[in-house]
């Protein structure tokens, strides 16, 4: 018994002291928890990503509307871009991955942004064109109801004055609220594009 116990003492003390042995024992253990930590490092940077893929097809996803409202209605986008700039405060490596898929500034682009005030000034003159004809169609329909009625041969009828009078008041008041709207969006769009 005495033998074995000189036995293990030398083993012991032989692989205790060996530094070669102590050094590729240490390096394999660090060799694994390189390998751990890398490990643990890329599942953390593949779950990172994948919440970023899922931010990003969110934002797709909520300005989705927003791109088919502004496409319909340049207005819209008075709603719509202020929230953008909002989201690109928030998520800017998400927004500008999704820029550099759709080829330009997403949701909307300055160019889209032009055009959205293009379409808005667009629409207010074939508005006013219109407004135009309708209220010289409303004048011209008073006179000939007038004139076919056997109005005063002296000229102009109290009553018809007042009605012409009253179609002109008419006129320029649904001019004057429409034209306000008009010049306050496309200020608003214009600021936009700025």
């Amino acid at each position: 018994m005495a033998a074995r116990s000189s036995k293990v003492s030398a083993f012991t003390a032989s692989s205790s002291t060996d530094p070669l042995l102590n050094l590729a024992a240490a390096l394999a253990i660090a060799a694994v928890i390189y390998w751990a930590a890398r490990h643990i490092a890329g599942e953390v940077k593949a779950a990172r990503d994948e919440a970023a893929r899922t931010r990003a097809l969110a934002l797709l996803q909520m300005f989705a509307p927003g791109v088919a409202a502004g496409a319909q209605d340049p207005r819209a986008l008075l709603v719509w871009q202020p929230l953008a700039t909002t989201a690109r405060r928030l998520f800017p490596s998400e927004l500008a991955e999704i820029d550099r898929a759709a080829g330009g500034t997403f949701p909307f682009t300055r160019e889209q942004l032009q055009a959205a005030h293009a379409e808005w000034t667009a629409e207010w003159l074939a508005w006013e064109r219109s407004h135009d004809a309708e209220y010289k169609l409303k004048a011209a329909a008073l006179e000939h109801e007038f004139g076919s009625s056997g109005a005063t041969s002296g000229g102009v009828s109290p009553v018809m004055r007042a009605r012409l009078e009253a179609i002109e008041r008419e006129k320029l008041d649904r001019y004057q609220h429409r034209y306000q709207e008009y010049v306050r969006v496309a200020k608003a769009l214009q600021a936009l594009i700025a």
